[in-house]
């Protein structure tokens, strides 16, 4: 069983980055307003399945509030001055005449996949003036590339095997880049680059007997040569049989922290994210009496 949190943003060093202008013969772009524009491209949040209607020089992006519970989609936009402009009367317009503000070709790219575009014609008011890009939601974006699983457990008793009340058992995971890190990724907009490297920083398990364990380590995985030796790193005693638990098995649930950090490449502004993920199983544990019935 695999579920997945995401935890809010905590920006460690500059919000943000001016970029720099470049220098082009037609008018420059829109802006947004919500989203983070500079002169040519914006990156904006969007709710899943529920696209704002940008709205450029209009004062802002219209969005519609996530309520889902799903993590935001991005899309990052590329304006350019339609050349030549609709003709007068055209729909591009939106009920405005040549003159009256300008026309745009907008390009937009969905989640960093440049496969799926899908380029409009929008009318604006006013150009802007060249704003920044915020570094944590190309973080972000880098993150959304990745796949970072729950631990991928390993324990002692096995599922479906028995284990014996008192007996050591001993607690790890594979180390993989989706399980346990390090699993890097990189965004890029308007012209700078942010790669973010995750890696787990704990894992607590939380035996089912009301007991939890914190590990810094991926844990040690078992060998029979171990005997009855109790794990160096990561490990528990159980003092009563699973069948005490209403489901005779005792739930075992391992979270991991993922502790992100990332970095805007040549600029120096760095932060950091936390995403959690969740795996379970459930093992069975005995008195040695019953195993020797």
């Amino acid at each position: 069983m695999l579920t997945r949190r995401r935890f809010a943003v905590t920006a460690l060093a500059a919000a943000a980055l001016t970029l720099p202008s470049q220098a082009r013969a037609e008018e420059p772009p829109p802006g947004t307003g919500v989203g983070q524009c500079d002169l040519f491209t914006c990156v904006e949040a969007e709710a899943p399945g529920k696209p704002g209607a940008s709205k450029p020089g209009s004062g802002g992006t219209e969005q519609t509030g996530n309520s889902s519970g799903k993590a935001p989609s991005y899309k990052t936009c590329t304006y350019k001055l339609a050349d030549p402009q609709p003709p007068a009367g055209s729909l591009d317009w939106e009920g405005h005449k040549p003159g009256d503000g300008a026309v745009y070709e907008k390009k937009c790219m969905f989640d960093g996949n440049d496969q799926f575009t899908v380029t409009t014609m929008v009318w604006a008011a006013d150009p802007p003036a060249a704003v920044a890009v915020d570094p944590t939601v190309l973080a972000q974006q880098a993150v959304d590339k990745m796949l970072l699983r729950g631990p991928e457990i390993g324990i002692t008793p096995k599922p479906g095997g028995k284990g014996i009340v008192g007996m050591p058992v001993y607690l790890w995971t594979e180390t993989g880049a989706e399980t346990y890190g390090p699993n890097v990724a990189s965004a890029s907009a308007g012209g700078i680059t942010v790669t973010a490297t995750a890696k787990v920083s704990r894992i607590v398990w939380t035996m089912g007997d009301g007991k939890t364990v914190t590990c810094t380590t991926a844990g040690t995985p078992y060998k029979a040569e171990y005997g009855k030796k109790p794990s160096p790193d990561c490990g528990h005693r159980y003092t009563a049989p699973s069948s005490t638990s209403p489901s005779g098995k005792w739930h075992v649930t391992a979270t991991s922290t993922w502790s992100i950090d990332w970095q805007v490449a040549g600029a120096g502004a760095n932060g950091q994210l936390t995403e959690v993920r969740d795996s379970a199983v459930d093992i069975t544990v005995a008195e040695v009496q019953v195993l020797n019935n």
